[in-house]
């Protein structure tokens, strides 16, 4: 175990862990349940802001206004410098391994747009921002020989308690997907990067099936806290029917927003709350939304939108070049998640979290565009290198039996449950309700009913039990375990949600249409489901 990082998801944020944990001479196990090249981190299609020259009048200090600005007075300024003035470092490191940026005719690296920017400062690479930074993150820990574990899926953090108390991080328990086995694996510390929890949305999400909070839960039944749950962003180009993400790389480019009367009814390049909010009121009029994008020409659609090109023809038989984009707003980024300090680092020692799973309080209410992608690498760069250190000072060994049984019973017992209740027709009941009741605009009547019957789902779990009893592959019991996860998740979202009597950002009350200077603090949920303020 002397000097070994597990870290625990494999998309950008897990990769920039991994690499840096790497550098700084940890044993590094990098750790997915399906594959890298599936992560969440390839939709981020938009660019990675970061000031590279002043050209355009912008600066580091602009790129921090403009977050805090979008955070609605709720994110920590000193982190969201710190995020602002480490960026063209990231930028620079990215390029420096091979990120294929798209160029300009002097071969800078290009940059465009987008909402809430004073100015273009988001690199990108066409449309396939994200989608390529993965890549060159994969084949960059393939080369260094970094230990992949793919098709695990994390079961529990593993702690101890010290001579004075204090709780220590030493290994997780896994379930391998393939042989269906438990898996020990022990650790001086861990980097919990699995992404975020949009997938309580179900089919209006833009997210992967696999964007289901997995890491978050078992970090709150480890013992840390979660905060700012309610907030959820909204995308507001998303398919109609599929809800696939069309990237705010469009609306950069000079994409129009229209309604059914052909009419612009906002500035496109608002920030996400508030063009989520205006299409959300389009629709209840009785209106359809649509995106456009003719009028920027075949040629330069072909070139700068490939991407978007191809998923409009394929998930809704349209051609942008020609036709207008059918779109619907859908639940695309989290917020909240891991309560994390300055260092990446949890409230149990040796346990580290970044990326969407983490709650850095740099997004605030609503994050910014193009943020995302930056708040990967710089805090997953940090978690990497603090981890090793903490890695280095923590050598204690110790033999794990009991928790593997204890686990290998845990699985036995589900596959015991009854199936009189199917858990896939709760889980799609379950996105409806979130997409109604704590979606874009809430209230409390509304919230409270949808608390007590997540609540009645979860008390009804050992009637949901799974009808497949295999070993090898049994992706039901997965499914079932998600499931679970999720609906822990969907109780702190809620209380959360509740407690906030005001609207800001992308947490909209009817009832309390105003912002409340007294919730100018983080929602926080502890393990008990105690819910406080801090600042």
């Amino acid at each position: 175990m002397e000097n070994r990082v597990i870290v625990v998801g494999a998309g950008g944020a897990g990769l920039v862990a991994a690499l840096n944990a790497h550098e700084n001479g940890a044993k590094v196990c990098l750790i997915t349940k399906e594959y890298p090249t599936r992560s969440q981190t390839c939709m981020a299609q938009g660019g990675i802001n970061a000031v590279l020259s002043g050209d355009e009048g912008d600066s580091i200090e602009i790129h921090v206004q403009n977050t805090l600005k979008s955070a609605n007075a709720l994110a920590d300024e000193s982190a969201v410098r710190y995020m602002c003035e480490e960026a063209p470092k990231a930028v620079a490191w990215l390029d420096s391994i091979g990120v294929p940026f798209s160029r300009t005719p002097k071969s800078k690296i290009a940059q465009r747009k987008l909402g809430g920017a004073y100015a273009a400062r988001a690199c990108y690479a066409q449309d396939y921002t994200g989608l390529k930074i993965l890549h060159t993150l994969y084949d960059r820990c393939l080369a260094e020989g970094i230990e992949i574990l793919n098709e695990r899926y994390l079961l529990e953090l593993l702690s101890e308690l010290d001579e004075s108390g204090k709780k220590h991080i030493c290994g997780v328990s896994l379930l391998n997907k393939r042989s269906g086995e438990i898996e020990i694996h022990k650790a001086s510390s861990v980097i919990i990067a699995t992404g975020g929890y949009s997938r309580l949305y179900h089919n209006y999400s833009t997210n992967s099936l696999s964007s289901t909070g997995d890491g978050i839960a078992s970090a709150l039944r480890a013992g840390a806290r979660v905060s700012d749950m309610e907030f959820v962003q909204f995308h507001p180009t998303a398919l109609k029917n599929s809800s696939i993400l069309i990237s705010e790389s469009a609306r950069g480019a000079g994409g129009y927003l229209l309604n059914s009367k052909s009419e612009r009814f906002l500035n496109e390049l608002l920030p996400r709350d508030e063009v989520s909010k205006a299409i959300h009121d389009e629709i209840q009029k009785g209106e359809e939304i649509y995106l456009d994008i003719r009028h920027l020409g075949a040629e330069f659609i072909e070139k700068e939108l490939p991407q978007e090109v191809k998923l409009a023809k394929l998930y809704e038989n349209v051609d942008p070049v020609h036709d207008l984009i059918p779109i619907k707003p859908a639940a695309h980024y989290t917020m909240g998640g891991i309560e994390v300090d300055a260092f990446s680092s949890t409230c149990i020692a040796g346990l580290f979290a970044a990326g969407e799973c983490a709650n850095h309080k740099v997004h605030g209410a609503n994050r910014l565009g193009g943020n995302s992608l930056l708040e990967l690498v710089v805090f997953g760069r940090q978690a990497g290198v603090n981890a090793a250190k903490y890695a280095k000072s923590f050598s204690k060994e110790r033999i794990f039996f009991k928790e593997k049984e204890f686990f290998e019973n845990e699985i036995a017992e589900i596959k015991r449950f009854t199936n009189e209740i199917n858990f896939y027709e709760k889980q799609a009941y379950l996105g409806e309700l979130f997409y109604k009741n704590v979606g874009i605009k809430r209230d409390k009547e509304a919230l409270q009913e949808t608390l007590k019957l997540v609540e009645e789902m979860r008390d009804d779990l050992p009637k949901m039990g799974v009808s497949d009893k295999t070993k090898e592959y049994n992706t039901n019991l997965i499914e079932f375990l998600e499931f679970k996860n999720m609906l822990m998740l969907a109780e702190a979202v809620l209380l959360s949600a509740i407690s906030r009597q005001e609207s800001r950002g992308a947490h909209f009350r009817i009832d309390f249409a105003k912002t409340d200077e007294k919730y100018t603090a983080h929602t926080i949920v502890d393990s008990d489901k105690r819910v406080s303020y801090e600042n």
